[in-house]
């Protein structure tokens, strides 16, 4: 983050990342805002060593006002029991911040941001960052990699190693959970998520 939201706080993390966040209620740095109901914003200690960064909020979160509710939401509890990381102790978030949809009569279908979208919220990714300073960041799906790196990932070239981060510290790629609960056949399904653990389990060592 810059310094502006420290300085005026005196310094107290907690104070200006409630600063940032009320910030981001009222962001219009890219058209999504006009049609999603809130800004999701990212949840967790600011002192967590590891940070989780998903795509976008879902129908589910956009409601809620918070992070990975829905049905990816509990995927991804569920894979973190797994791999002995507690939620509660790690800060999650996306790499866009506002539901982007398509109406299809009474249902909103996720759509997936452009270039120009993950550009814009990366300032907030940005504040995020700077604040929660965490030892390993997890870019979850193409779009989290994208806003993490800087610069479009390919997952399947990136998953399975530690990479350096520009803004400092390590991070890590895999899929994102939403990818799992698309997958119709159980046993590769139960293979895939089996995966997805193991990624989360070598983040979690690469936290010292």
């Amino acid at each position: 983050m810059t310094d502006t939201a420290r300085s005026r706080i005196g310094g107290n993390a907690r104070a200006a990342w409630k600063a940032v966040r009320d910030d981001a209620a009222a962001c219009t740095r890219c058209p999504l805002y006009k049609d999603a109901t809130q800004t999701v914003f990212g949840e967790g200690p600011i002192d967590s060593t590891m940070m989780l960064v998903g795509e976008q909020p879902g129908d589910q979160e956009d409601l809620a006002g918070k992070p990975f509710v829905g049905p990816a939401g509990h995927m991804l509890d569920r894979a973190l029991d797994e791999a002995g990381i507690d939620r509660d102790r790690t800060y999650v978030t996306n790499a866009v911040k506002h539901f982007k949809f398509e109406q299809r009569g009474k249902r909103r279908l996720h759509s997936k941001p452009n270039a120009g979208e993950i550009k814009a919220c990366r300032w907030w990714y940005e504040q995020e960052i700077a604040l929660v300073a965490p030892q390993v960041i997890v870019a979850m799906g193409a779009t989290a990699a994208r806003s993490v790196f800087g610069r479009p990932v390919t997952i399947g070239r990136a998953r399975g190693e530690a990479h350096e981060l520009p803004e400092g510290g390590i991070g890590w790629v895999t899929v994102h959970p939403s990818y799992l609960l698309r997958i119709p056949d159980r046993a590769r399904a139960a293979e895939e998520f089996a995966r997805f653990v193991a990624d989360l389990k070598a983040a979690r060592r690469s936290t010292g």
